[in-house]
């Protein structure tokens, strides 16, 4: 399957919606029970992109949205603004194909642009999918949340991996750049 990334825009939203429609109603990845509607993932899209955060969608030769990753604050308070959380999200014909792999590198490759140390997935369901796809490039698994979801008549865990983005930990920030900039201390 032929694709290519690029920036997410609000025309996207429609087909964004839908994808994220279907992970929400057979999936366990989110632990959402009942799909936002458009008008919220705006909001949710807007949020995410107007604090400078990457967000992408992979796109066929007919202009078709496959999928969507983006990253944003894992928490909110300013001791964590140099970590950030992916989320990815694949329409079903794309499952498989090698578009989830290609979303996630991107997405690396620009929060260490932007100067992020550390990224986590919190991976819904424990998801082997997703699971994989997060070792096979480089994320740890650094924790195992038992039972901290109930969907589809079923206790789901949560996988915490994580990966370190450009110097890591080895070096301190540079305060003055972004994402230091996104909390005023």
């Amino acid at each position: 399957m032929t694709f290519h990334l690029r920036d997410a825009t609000l025309a996207d939203l429609s087909a964004i919606t839908g994808i994220y429609r279907d992970s929400v109603l057979h999936g366990c990845a989110s632990y959402e029970i009942k799909p936002p509607d458009e008008a919220e993932m705006t909001t949710r899209f807007e949020a995410i992109a107007s604090k400078g955060y990457p967000y992408i969608v992979a796109e066929d030769e007919e202009g078709s949205i496959l999928g969507y990753a983006y990253a944003s604050a894992f928490r909110t308070r300013p001791a964590y603004r140099w970590l950030v959380e992916d989320s990815i999200y694949l329409a079903p014909e794309a499952r498989g194909q090698g578009i989830g792999k290609a979303l996630l590198q991107e997405l690396l490759r620009r929060c260490e642009a932007l100067g992020f140390r550390q990224m986590v997935a919190v991976i819904g369901g424990a998801s082997p999918a997703s699971v994989a796809l997060h070792a096979g490039l480089g994320f740890a698994i650094t924790g195992t949340l038992k039972g901290t979801g109930f969907k589809h008549g079923q206790w789901l865990d949560t996988v915490i991996m994580q990966i370190g983005l450009g110097e890591g930990t080895d070096t301190a920030p540079d305060m003055a750049a972004y994402p230091g900039s996104l909390f005023i201390e």
